[in-house]
């Protein structure tokens, strides 16, 4: 009775830190900003948003250098392309982080518009898995109604943490197309395999399920992922893939969580421009 009861407190003890442990094993922001995108020599919109619960967060819009330079690629098409990345970034670090991907996206001639999260940078509040779908939804709102941008011309794009609020976004609002680098299926699937000997899909309150939310998609998806992912394996894409709707591709890369997108630069890149291309084509 005694070791029954022993174990029973044990067990609530545990679950008791998983639930106080579990938005710290998700969210690893920083505040701090630095740089910002002008003492990189690019030009950039500072902007604050406020989400539907009023929560204020923060952004950078940054238009394609145009015309391009030496060091850009042409704008996709051969002409400047009307497509703007709406870009959701993964659960560390903020926007300022992000430079090398948003330098990829200008070389391409496509505008960029990257958030920060709640409690991420300049944004206000705690994250949370409903708070970073609304700062998305803003984000979305922000281009479609103050900048006028038709919805068919953003292309959604999310990596690591990111995947999934791009997933979610995805769901709900028109869009270009869906960008999707280095995804999970859902939190209770990470988690499992991290704690395979603890009930963790009965424990996490966070979900995060892009996997149930795929057939729900209908835009053109684009899933970038590496072999090499420490975190996440192969088997997240291909499970993603296959419930997903067309037009649908799979680009394997080769790297690490973080890096795969520069280790395999040359094959990020192409399939990048490609996905754009396509999308920038008028409709036969």
């Amino acid at each position: 009775m005694q070791i029954t009861l022993l174990l029973g407190i044990g067990f609530v003890a545990l679950v008791l830190w998983l639930r106080w442990s579990e938005p710290r094993m998700l969210y690893y922001p920083v505040r701090e900003i630095e740089p910002t995108p002008d003492k990189l020599g690019r030009k950039y919109e500072d902007v604050t948003l406020t989400t539907s619960d009023g929560i204020p967060i923060n952004g950078w819009f940054l238009p394609a250098p145009q015309p391009p330079s030496a060091n850009h690629e042409p704008s996709v098409g051969g002409h400047r392309s009307p497509i703007t990345v709406l870009f959701f970034h993964g659960n560390a670090g903020n926007i300022s982080h992000r430079f090398e991907k948003l330098e990829v996206f200008g070389a391409l001639g496509v505008d960029a518009f990257i958030i920060d999260y709640r409690g991420y940078g300049r944004s206000e509040g705690k994250p949370s898995e409903d708070g970073t779908y609304r700062d998305a939804r803003a984000a979305y709102e922000y281009l479609t109604k103050t900048r006028s941008c038709q919805p068919l011309t953003v292309v959604v794009y999310g990596e690591s943490l990111g995947s999934a609020v791009a997933a979610d976004l995805a769901t709900k609002v028109d869009i270009g197309g869906l960008v999707l680098e280095e995804a999970f299926t859902s939190v209770p699937d990470v988690g499992q395999k991290m704690f395979p000997y603890l009930p963790v899909r009965w424990l996490v309150r966070t979900q995060y399920d892009t996997l149930a939310k795929m057939p729900r998609i209908h835009a053109p998806l684009l899933i970038f992922h590496s072999r090499d992912d420490e975190f996440f394996d192969l088997r997240h894409a291909q499970r993603l893939l296959a419930a997903a709707n067309e037009p649908k591709q799979l680009i394997e890369l080769r790297g690490g969580h973080n890096d795969a997108f520069v280790t395999s630069a040359e094959t990020y890149r192409a399939g990048l421009k490609e996905f754009f291309a396509r999308l920038s084509r008028p409709s036969s």
